[in-house]
């Protein structure tokens, strides 16, 4: 799957979710999204819910921003370096995140920052529309 239809339809998933809740404040929106109760409330918001697997490892995870607003991708390409595309970036250049190198490309892997899974984060940069908070992910190439 590129990294524009997950995003996409991810989007739509989370739409769908906050449709749902218009009664509930920002506060309580955000706590529906604790892992704990997305995976017994939406199980098909996340693949690793079946497993009851956590994306990253942390006690308290929020999976309000699925995705984090400080990831920068093109299914293009961004650049090339040492004949290798990057495709996505941290914008941010966390110093817990790293990057999945192969013979031909470069992806940005998260799995140790936990930047966009605390609360605080979550509501210091909350919306409801969750393409606003994600509105620069989406990144011009220079390939």
């Amino acid at each position: 799957m590129s990294y524009i239809s997950w995003f996409n339809s991810h989007g739509k998933k989370h739409r769908e979710i906050i449709d749902r809740l218009k009664d509930l404040s920002d506060d309580e929106v955000i706590d529906y999204f604790r892992f704990e109760n997305m995976v017994k409330n939406e199980p098909d918001f996340c693949p690793l819910y079946a497993k009851n697997r956590k994306c990253h490892d942390i006690e308290d995870l929020n999976c309000y921003l699925c995705a984090c607003p400080n990831f920068r991708f093109n299914d293009s390409g961004l650049d090339i370096v040492d004949n290798r595309t990057i495709f996505s970036i941290c914008s941010i250049k966390s110093k817990d995140g790293k990057q999945f190198i192969s013979s031909s490309s470069i992806h940005q892997d998260c799995s140790n920052c936990l930047v966009p899974h605390r609360r605080g984060h979550i509501k210091d940069n909350f919306s409801r529309d969750w393409f606003s908070i994600m509105k620069s992910v989406k990144f011009n190439s220079k390939v």
